[in-house]
């Protein structure tokens, strides 16, 4: 354990941001990419919207389940290890769910995707907090945070794009090709855990750290947030892609495809979120970024086109905004706990984006679109009843005066 830890400038901090950049872009490339081709899959498996958005599900499900235990098991075994185990065999998986002969056997799959590809987001901030110096640390996290963002936008819109002229298959095959390589160069980039210390997976340790988050006044709420977030968040883009290829609009998959840029927008709604948080506080902000969620909602109901695409650029940002804040609140009210608290969040983010995900497509079957905004609009008023309530919530006195 003997050197100094990874400082900005140099040629290892330059390796390790790298390969966490190219790490966060596959894991979110190949978690989402599939989401533009669920009207493919609806038509090549005779599916319900419902029963297709599952290959998104699948995979986030299988994340949320995973989190905890990846997360313990890099305590024992190591944080380089277990990314580097992740992003291999997630992409290997990702290359053979394009030979899969039937959509059972593609969710299969995806679950299994799911399970191993939570080794990196489950360990990746802990990793960096080891190895990098505190003053360089930030650098690093906001290049990794940056890669997982770019990657959830470019993968599925490469997967759109690619079905202009390709069949869902060959695009899965290309995307898992891509993620391969970008394993391969994290694999190589990498720096080994030089500050990380093994240590026994503490069962009796693990049930206290639950009896406390689950006994905090606030920490529950901001979980039930992430869910919600999440859920509507994914449920919103999962089903676009039906409505926009029907009339009036008759889009492409290519066209469709161009909506996801409006990730853009969430990006600067995440950093604006936190600077607003500052001014005014997180209570706040969090109402705010909730209503606008619901008010880009409502303007997606009208058949304009115009409508729509504002409507989501709304929304998109709402979300990036609320979850930033909720995620954040989670790391200030933790104490002790944040590892675990955060792993908690996660995995209820994880689980809203399959629980609803695939609940709006049955919404979606039944009342199509009008149905699809009036659940999400009852679950977001849930979203903003624990907003409120975390109003109410008397602050830490370990955290900040605006939480």
């Amino acid at each position: 354990m003997a050197g100094e830890k990874l400082r900005f400038g140099s040629a290892a901090y330059m390796r390790c941001a790298q390969a966490m950049f190219a790490g966060g872009f596959s894991t979110f490339s190949m978690l989402y990419c599939v989401q533009p081709l669920l009207p493919l899959f609806a038509a090549s498996f005779r599916l319900t919207p419902a029963a297709a958005s599952g290959a998104v599900s699948a995979a986030t499900g299988g994340m949320a389940l995973a989190l905890i235990p990846a997360s313990l098991l890099s305590d024992r075994l190591g944080r380089s290890r277990i990314m580097n185990i992740s992003l291999l065999l997630s992409a290997l998986l990702m290359m053979a769910s394009a030979f899969a002969p039937d959509f059972g056997s593609l969710l299969v799959m995806r679950a299994l995707l799911g399970i191993v590809l939570a080794g990196l987001p489950a360990v990746g901030m802990a990793y960096l907090s080891e190895e990098v110096e505190p003053g360089s640390l930030g650098r690093a996290l906001g290049l990794y945070i940056a890669g997982n963002a770019l990657g959830g936008m470019s993968g599925r819109l490469l997967a759109a794009l690619l079905c202009e002229w390709l069949s869902w298959r060959s695009s899965l095959g290309i995307l898992g090709a891509i993620a391969l390589a970008s394993a391969v160069l994290f694999c190589r980039g990498l720096p080994p855990s030089r500050f990380f210390t093994p240590r026994p997976i503490d069962a009796a340790h693990l049930a206290a750290g639950m009896r406390r988050i689950c006994a905090d006044a606030g920490l529950p709420w901001l979980f039930l947030c992430g869910f919600v977030l999440m859920g509507c968040f994914v449920s919103l883009y999962n089903l676009l892609g039906f409505r926009l290829e029907q009339a009036p609009f008759a889009l492409t998959p290519g066209e469709e495809g161009l909506i996801f840029t409006l990730y853009m927008i969430g990006m600067f709604g995440s950093a604006w979120a936190g600077r607003l948080a500052d001014r005014i506080g997180r209570r706040k902000v969090l109402y705010l970024m909730v209503l606008a969620m619901a008010a880009g909602l409502a303007l997606t109901a009208p058949a304009s086109l115009t409508s729509i695409v504002a409507g989501i650029a709304i929304f998109t940002f709402g979300f990036f905004g609320g979850h930033s804040i909720a995620s954040s609140w989670v790391g200030l009210r933790a104490g002790s706990d944040k590892a675990l608290a955060s792993a908690l969040y996660l995995s209820s983010y994880y689980l809203g984006s399959s629980v609803l995900g695939t609940s709006s497509g049955w919404l979606w079957s039944r009342w199509q679109w009008s149905g699809v905004v009036a659940g999400q609009l009852a679950v977001l008023a849930l979203c903003l009843a624990a907003a409120l309530r975390l109003g109410r919530v008397t602050p830490l006195s370990t955290t900040t005066r605006r939480t």
